[in-house]
């Protein structure tokens, strides 16, 4: 299939699926998803007032001046983006065809509430906002699951580690 048509496709797909959830739901039901029952899990240890936090989203998300996405592979793109968090909403553009991000295009901080997070650091609801926040692409499928699973998403949760983040807040695209 043409990649051009693809595209088109996948997008007309995304509005239609915005307009009409029963149409999501019917697509589900046939949908082959992941399940773990292995799941890591980190307790709540600290008041969140102790807390440094991060943003991590599937919404495509990178720096205008990044390599986009790929949006010609089929399966998707297992890589990811390094955000800093001292950057302008208006340098940040989405690369992601499988969601409609019409108002998020219009404010970013709908799909990597920034401004929002910096809102909780100034009123001491949090103690720190992390200087570099990671952004995927949500649309992964086939052969590139298991790159996703044992090679970049364990990067990133090392760099999160490393950064001493205590919580993330997950943005899905």
């Amino acid at each position: 299939m043409n990649s051009d048509f693809r595209q088109l496709k996948d997008k007309a797909a995304a509005r239609l699926f915005t307009k009409y959830p029963a149409l999501v739901e019917k697509w589900a039901k046939k949908a082959s998803i992941m399940t773990f029952s292995d799941v890591p899990w980190s307790p709540v240890t600290t008041n969140a007032d102790q807390w440094r936090l991060a943003l991590v989203t599937t919404g495509g998300v990178h720096l205008k001046s990044q390599t986009p996405f790929d949006m010609f592979d089929p399966a998707g793109d297992p890589t990811f983006r390094e955000i800093p968090d001292n950057i302008s909403l208006s340098d940040l553009m989405i690369t992601h065809n499988y969601y409609n991000h019409r108002d998020a295009d219009k404010d970013m901080n709908i799909i990597l509430p920034l401004s929002r997070v910096a809102e909780l650091k100034q009123s001491r609801e949090i103690k720190s906002v992390n200087l570099r926040h990671f952004s995927f692409m949500g649309h992964i499928t086939d052969h590139h699951i298991d790159t996703l699973i044992n090679e970049t998403a364990p990067k990133v949760a090392a760099a999160l580690q490393k950064d001493g983040v205590h919580a993330v807040i997950l943005t899905p695209g």
